[in-house]
């Protein structure tokens, strides 16, 4: 990341083109990771793109996209398993990679709660295991089910496979009624060494890793497989409960030690940001010696109570944070460049790579970001790398930073072959050969083809069935691109005529190869289930860009119903207005969201495959949050000034879990404006218009009435 241009030095246009490239990334980088089984690119090479999104939304809060990486949480179960709803989600760690990082965040958790800088605040630290996340429910001391983590909300169930792990009690005797024991699924090294010799003398596949060898064991269809793998699990959190554990987290992990499961004995309670940082040296000290792998160190607050005022972010809880160990780096060969196209158009350059081992695993792909990275430039002009640029047939050097997609750091210029050219990227599609532009202060090129151009719509209609849009089982990756090259499926619309269009479409498709009479009835049926769809997974199915899965359920809490959302859009599309206005104020929603949503759906085409794909569906109305006594659900609130009893992302939440609809700015239809000391002209507004104006007691005294 060093070569990068610094994020205080980006503009605000810099700034979005780099959200941009990197939402897409890490998109890619986290499917490949929790869904594939199959990174990408390292650990560490995430994390360090990840940091830096963090650091430019930080910096440029207004830019913030909603299909931003921070919102992310895994990646969607497969087909094969059945789906867990987990009670409480599965969540992710924030990430620190400095020393100053983890002083930052002891920091940030006292002036959360208002802790003085003397006061005491005590912390675990434990090793963070890379392995695959596992919660599993007791019900009166028996396990009845364990779930992978998923894409946080839903899991597959691997509950037959969890019994053949020996770490993993079947019965536990003390616990409450309801237990959720949350850990890490993970093979130790010599047993990863082990296996993999045996795969090698019978001719099996051999495992790149420990993690990718225990996600792929758990997640076998027949658990006689998983039973015959070495699997192990360390128990570290919880999910649902009957009745509090204990009244911290070090005593939470000693009932769990109690009840029979294995815990890291390396857990330590710390005293300070100096205890916390002297153990963390002492685990990566440790690292080479330990039989599990490990890539850093997390650090929880140690009282349950002051995690609960913490509480969560919308994908992370304020109360933890994982340290990560540095990166990995390797050099090796640079075989080729491919141009990808995404379903937003987006041509992406990957490096193909001579095979290289970096930390442990093989990787032979890396990616190059955009065409002014292979350059040696930043979006500005400016030079990284020292202005040395990338060529096919340079010797470079793999960045790798865990177990995703790596990318090329550097290059050696001293080993450039004579006859090296410079990269030249391409100005037309290599799908459709459509021209692929890039707009002023975009940092992609994109291909102008539209619906029109096959890698584009191939990629739409594989969003459009995707877990968290129509999810419809049977018709994944594979199938689509099978019935579009055979001119079933174009667009959306056409799954839900693929039965009638083909007269009698059972004996069509179970005719094909791979495909028989039970599996195309199975598809059929599944098609029909989905004609009734709730308004969020509608809106994030049709792929608008900037408008990610967080961004669709938010749109579709405010507006309710498909006629509400579609009629504002189109009144919203001169870009001023009642209409226009009330899109912006919506918390969350930004002007390049909410501009790039009312474009897309304004023009002809989009409109055209909308309106033919309604005619097919029964749209749900999204019910508002059970907020029954609430005196505040359903009114808009306008937070302003400075707040003196509660921080102000305490207020919020607080609101939101209210049914309260939190506004940034103030207009007529805002309901309450809660105005602390210096509220300005937002307070004065607010009076202008004949609003409720209340002083933090007052709301206090409001809500506590709920």
């Amino acid at each position: 990341m060093a070569s990068e241009k610094p994020v205080k030095d980006l503009s605000e246009q810099e700034a979005k083109a780099e959200l941009a490239r990197l939402a897409q990334i890490l998109s890619q980088a986290n499917d490949a990771y929790h869904r594939d089984d199959a990174p990408v690119m390292s650990d560490s090479e995430f994390d360090g793109l990840k940091a830096r999104n963090s650091e430019l939304e930080t910096l440029f809060p207004q830019l913030v996209r909603d299909d931003s990486p921070s919102a992310q949480v895994g990646a969607a179960p497969t087909d094969g398993f059945g789906k867990v709803t987990h009670k409480v989600r599965m969540l992710s760690l924030s990430n620190g990679f400095e020393d100053e990082d983890i002083s930052d965040f002891v920091g940030q958790v006292r002036r959360y709660i208002g802790l003085a800088d003397d006061a005491e605040l005590d912390f675990t630290a434990e090793p963070k295991i890379d392995g695959l996340s596992l919660s599993l429910r007791y019900e009166n001391g028996k396990l009845v089910q364990a779930a992978t983590r998923g894409d946080g909300a839903v899991g597959e169930n691997v509950t037959d496979n969890a019994r053949c792990i020996e770490d993993i009690p079947g019965e536990v005797a003390g616990a409450p009624d309801v237990l959720e024991v949350r850990g890490e699924v993970y093979m130790s090294r010599s047993d990863f060494l082990a296996l993999n010799e045996r795969q090698a003398a019978v001719g099996g596949k051999l495992f790149a890793n420990p993690r990718n060898a225990a996600a792929g064991s758990l997640r076998q269809l027949d658990a006689a497989i998983t039973k015959a793998r070495p699997l192990r699990f360390f128990a570290y959190a919880w999910g649902d409960l009957s009745e509090p554990l204990a009244e911290t987290q070090a005593l939470a992990i000693e009932r769990f030690r109690k009840f029979g499961f294995s815990v890291n004995p390396l857990m330590k309670l710390c005293k300070s940001t100096e205890d916390m940082l002297a153990h963390y040296r002492s685990i990566e000290a440790q690292r080479s010696t330990l039989d599990y792998d490990i890539d850093g160190v997390v650090y929880k607050v140690n009282d349950l109570a002051l995690q609960t005022r913490l509480g969560f972010r919308s994908t992370t809880p304020r109360w933890a944070i994982a340290h990560k160990f540095p990166a990995e780096l390797a050099w090796t060969w640079l075989e080729g460049i491919d141009i990808q196209v995404g379903r937003t158009g987006a041509l992406s350059p990957v490096a193909r790579l001579a095979p290289v081992t970096v930390g442990g695993v093989v990787v032979s792909n890396a990616t190059l970001h955009n065409e002014d990275y292979i350059a040696g430039r930043d979006a500005s002009g400016h030079e990284i790398r020292g202005g040395r640029d990338i060529r096919v047939g340079d010797w470079v050097q793999v960045y790798r930073a865990g177990d995703v997609i790596p990318k090329i750091a550097d290059v050696d210029l001293s080993k450039r072959l004579p006859d090296a050219v410079p990269f030249v990227f391409p100005t037309v599609c290599p799908a459709c050969e459509s021209d692929a532009i890039r707009e002023e202060g975009d940092a992609v090129r994109r291909c102008t083809g539209g619906m029109a151009c096959p890698a584009q719509a191939v990629e739409k209609l594989k969003h459009f069935v995707g877990r968290a849009a129509f999810d419809i089982d049977g018709l994944g990756a594979k199938q689509v691109e099978q019935f579009y090259a055979d001119g079933w499926v174009k667009g959306p619309a056409d799954i839900f005529t693929l039965k009638e269009k083909f007269g009698s479409g059972l004996q069509q498709l179970k005719n094909r190869e791979g495909w028989g009479e039970k599996s195309a009835s199975k598809l059929f049926d599944a098609i029909d289930a989905r004609r009734a769809v709730p308004l969020n997974r509608l809106i994030f199915a049709l792929g608008l860009r900037h408008v990610g899965e967080a961004a669709s359920n938010l749109l579709a809490r405010h507006y309710g119903s498909w006629t509400a959302f579609f009629d504002a859009m189109n009144q919203a599309k001169t870009f001023d207005g009642p209409a226009w206005e009330e899109l912006n104020a919506i918390d969350g929603v930004g002007q390049v969201m909410a501009r790039s949503l009312v474009t897309s759906i304004s023009q002809d085409a989009e409109t055209a495959s909308i309106l033919s794909l309604l005619k097919h569906l029964d749209v749900q109305d999204v019910a508002a949050p059970s907020t029954e006594g609430s005196l505040v659900a359903g009114k808009t609130v306008v937070f302003t000034g400075t707040l003196e009893k509660m921080t102000r992302a305490e207020a919020k939440a607080r609101a939101e879990a209210l049914g309260a609809k939190v506004s940034g700015s103030v207009s007529a239809k805002t309901d309450i404006v809660v105005a602390g000391p210096g509220a300005g002209s937002k307070e004065k507004k607010a009076r202008d218009l004949g609003l409720t104006v209340l002083d933090e007691d007052g709301w206090l005294s409001l809500i506590e009435q709920s």
